[in-house]
């Protein structure tokens, strides 16, 4: 996969992008990342990359000019852009099934704004805008660095175990049941017997059950969208009613 990411602030990628699961598809050349500073192509004399708003109002908005022209070098240089990502607020919410989307394509560009806003013709340019949630930050760089983090991880050959990422909370709707390591038992707690039978399908019904469990405890909206067997359906009603009588 090629990422390109438009920053006025490109130092800031320079630990996440290169250390841990990402530096490693860096050098397995699953991944090429580059990264514009797009204050580079600003045609004003002070640099600057932002002005402000037609018809007043407050903040700064970032100018059309700087990332029109950051985009066409890049659109040169690859031959086009990909999908183009622009960090907003106003965009769809990112979740597990956007990262499984993005991960599926060739080539990602994030725009990663600041200041106020953007001039609205940006969006001429863009394809898609993605918002990590209803919360504002200071700039898209560290939404753009979640974004990739968890969509990098999906691509084929990127994890060293190919079931680490279905095994996942959300990669199927649910959050993932509770694990366990060695030793056996530490200070009185004890990992359960289930998982140390040997007994392959009574180990995944557990992993299963405690599944639906956690997530009927900790996220049950995430129940109303899951897609659930016969099997997963009964223990969830068992569930419901457990916990309609502790209550």
């Amino acid at each position: 996969m090629k990422i390109d990411i438009l920053s006025l602030f490109p130092e800031m990628f320079t630990g996440p992008l290169t250390q841990s699961i990402i530096g490693k598809a860096i050098e397995k050349e699953i991944l090429d990342v580059d990264i514009t500073n797009y204050r580079d192509y600003t045609k004003s004399k002070q640099k600057h990359v932002d002005d402000y708003p037609y018809g007043g109002g407050a903040g700064m908005l970032l100018q059309v000019q700087p990332l029109f022209d950051a985009l066409d070098s890049i659109d040169q240089k690859n031959n086009g852009l990909g999908s183009v990502i622009l960090l907003d607020p106003a965009g769809r919410k990112f979740d597990q099934n956007i990262a499984k989307e993005l991960a599926a394509k060739e080539h990602l560009t994030f725009i990663c704004g600041h200041y106020e806003g953007y001039d609205e013709r940006i969006r001429t340019k863009v394809t898609d805008e993605i918002s990590l949630g209803d919360y504002v930050l200071t700039g898209g760089e560290l939404a753009s660095m979640v974004i990739i983090d968890a969509t990098v991880r999906l691509i084929p050959g990127v994890l060293g175990n190919n079931e680490s990422a279905p095994g996942d909370s959300f990669s199927d709707g649910l959050l993932e049941y509770p694990q366990y390591t060695r030793p056996a038992e530490y200070r009185g707690l004890k990992v359960p017997d289930v998982l140390l039978s040997g007994n392959h399908q009574k180990i995944d019904d557990w992993r299963r059950k405690e599944s639906l469990r956690r997530t009927l405890e900790r996220r049950p909206d995430l129940l109303e969208t899951a897609t659930l067997d016969e099997k997963q359906k009964k223990w969830l009603q068992v569930l419901k009613k457990s916990q309609r009588d502790l209550n």
